[in-house]
């Protein structure tokens, strides 16, 4: 579905935040992309939108390269633009409608979908909101514009969804809800995440970014789970002191907080 060869971005003035990522993505596979913060999983995440040109390398989705003139083209850009949808970290940076209706209804009206009142009736019914879709969204909860977010994108029914730190605005019974949403989505699907907790619930494959911006892990993610010493190289596991009383010691943790 997906194939990136050589990717690399810098900002205009700014840091290099990719470094000769090379990966491909098989339809339905479901991926967890690990990171230590400021490794680039965002900008990753950005890229395989089409939200960010890479400043070098090759993108390319089921076989057709992803550039500013191929996304012009009206109907590869339609395309892409309903079956790749990203997930922000932080969602008041997706709302800008006056109601969760409108929020919804939006990516269809845009790509101009049939049927769009029975679709954000069925994707607020997924998402516990029909109660809500007369409200502004931001006077939401964290949690329920999370829910927004995620049904505004699933109601054009993409192909690749991406996912940024999805659960970091969920409280625990909503990230337990969403683990399972997830493994029954019939989605190919990239969760970004530095919860190692969670990562084995999201997907099956891994790709970790180091700290020098370069892909340092692509496989099994059992097997990285399992290797303490390449967990401490991609600082997603550290060490510090334990008192029990008169008793010192020292081991591993892992680096879950969203």
């Amino acid at each position: 579905m997906i194939r990136l060869t050589g990717i690399r971005h810098e900002f205009p003035d700014g840091p290099r935040v990719l470094e000769d990522i090379s990966f491909a993505v098989d339809p339905g596979e479901k991926l967890v992309l690990l990171g230590a913060n400021g490794t680039g999983k965002s900008t990753l995440l950005r890229v395989l939108s089409g939200l960010v040109t890479p400043t070098a390398g090759d993108y390319r989705y089921r076989g057709r390269p992803v550039t500013p003139a191929a996304l012009k083209d009206r109907e590869f850009g339609r395309r892409f633009r309903r079956e790749v949808v990203l997930l922000f970290q932080h969602p008041d940076t997706m709302l800008f409608n006056p109601t969760v209706y409108e929020e919804i209804a939006f990516g269809p009206r845009q790509l101009r979908l049939p049927d769009i009142d029975e679709r954000v009736g069925r994707w607020a019914g997924v998402f516990g909101l029909t109660d809500h879709l007369d409200r502004p969204p931001f006077s939401l909860s964290g949690g329920e514009k999370q829910k927004v977010c995620l049904a505004a994108l699933l109601v054009l029914e993409p192909d690749l969804l991406l996912l940024d730190e999805p659960t970091a605005h969920l409280d625990p019974r909503s990230v337990g809800w969403l683990v399972d949403f997830l493994s029954e989505l019939k989605v190919t699907l990239v969760v970004a995440t530095h919860n190692l907790s969670l990562a084995p619930e999201l997907g099956e494959r891994a790709l970790v970014l180091g700290e020098d911006h370069r892909l340092l892990y692509d496989g099994d993610l059992g097997s990285l789970l399992g290797d303490q010493e390449r967990l401490v190289a991609a600082n997603l596991v550290h060490i510090h002191r334990h008192r029990h009383g008169a008793i010192e010691h020292r081991h591993f943790h892992s680096h879950d907080w969203d």
